[in-house]
C-alpha cells in the first residue's frame, strides 16, 4: 500500500511539472534569434498578440484603442497617394484600423491634456508612463527603445529584423517590397501617419511614440521610431507632438 501510495505521488507532481512547462504567459518563450514564443493580453475588448526580445516584453501589434481623438488610417480625412487625394470607404477604414491599429497625437498616447501639443509636459511623464496602454504596461520611452535595438543586434539593420513578412510595399506594388524577416516575432507593420485630417504613407512607413520629448527642438517636439519600405534601419527621428502616430506597449 505504501509503494501505492508512493508512485500515485510521483505522477502527481510530474503531472503538475509538466503541465506547469507547458503553460504560456505575456513573456513567451524563446527562439535561437531571441526572440519570445509569445503570449497574448486583453485590453478593451481585443487580445494583443506580445512577445519577449531579449529582457523585455511588447506588444506584437500596434495599439487599437478607440480613445477620443485618435483615429484608424483614412478616418474623417483624406488619404494621399499617388493619384492625389482621395476619401476611403467606411470599410477601407476599418480594414487599415485591424491591421494597423489606431492612430494618436503625443497627448492622446501620454493620456495627458491637448495642451502638452506645444508645452513641455516631461514633468507628468512618469518613470513607466501607462499612457493609454493596459494596467501593467507602459509607453517605452527614449532609452527602452534604444534597448530594444541593442537586442537585435542595432538600429542599423533593427528595421529589416523587426519588420513583418509582409506588408512594407510601395503603393502596394509587390516589386517595391521592403518587408522585413522578422526574426523575433515584433511584427512591425507600416501604420503612416495624419496631420490636419490628411493621411500619409500606410503600407509604407511605420513611426512609434516615445514618452520622451526632444527638449533641444523646443517643447512641441518629441522621439519617435521610424521605419521606412526601403530601408533596413529603424532610426530615431523628432516629431511634431501633434501629428498621428502608432504605439507600441512595453511590459512593467
Amino acid at each position: 500500500m505504501k509503494a501505492k501510495n508512493f508512485f500515485s505521488a510521483v505522477s502527481i507532481v510530474l503531472a503538475m511539472a509538466l503541465t506547469f512547462s507547458c503553460s504560456s504567459d505575456d513573456d513567451g518563450g524563446g527562439n535561437e534569434n531571441g526572440g519570445g514564443d509569445g503570449g497574448s493580453v486583453a485590453y478593451e475588448g481585443q487580445t494583443y498578440k506580445t512577445v519577449k526580445i531579449g529582457t523585455q516584453t511588447w506588444f506584437a501589434e500596434n495599439l487599437n484603442y478607440d480613445v477620443a481623438g485618435s483615429k484608424c488610417y483614412g478616418e474623417d480625412g483624406e488619404v494621399y497617394n499617388e493619384h492625389g487625394n482621395i476619401e476611403l470607404s467606411n470599410a477601407e477604414v476599418q480594414a487599415n484600423c485591424d491591421k494597423y491599429g489606431r492612430l494618436y497625437d503625443w497627448p492622446m498616447a501620454m493620456a495627458l491634456p491637448s495642451s502638452c501639443n506645444e508645452n513641455s509636459c516631461s514633468s507628468q511623464i512618469q518613470p513607466k508612463h501607462k499612457g493609454i496602454c493596459p494596467s501593467g504596461w507602459h509607453i517605452p520611452n527614449y532609452d527602452e527603445w534604444n534597448v530594444l535595438m541593442e537586442a537585435v543586434g542595432g538600429e542599423y539593420t533593427a528595421g529589416t529584423k523587426l519588420k513583418a513578412t509582409n506588408g512594407w510595399n510601395w503603393n502596394d506594388d509587390e516589386d517595391k517590397s521592403g518587408n522585413g524577416t522578422d526574426d523575433y516575432g515584433f511584427s512591425a507593420l507600416p501604420g503612416g501617419y495624419s496631420i490636419l485630417d490628411e493621411f500619409n504613407l500606410v503600407g509604407q512607413n511605420g513611426y512609434w511614440w516615445s514618452t520622451s520629448e526632444h527638449s533641444e527642438y523646443g517643447s512641441h517636439v518629441a522621439y519617435r521610431r521610424r521605419m521606412d519600405y526601403d530601408s533596413e534601419d529603424a532610426r530615431w527621428i523628432y516629431n511634431f507632438k501633434y501629428f498621428l502616430l502608432s504605439v507600441r506597449c512595453l511590459k512593467d
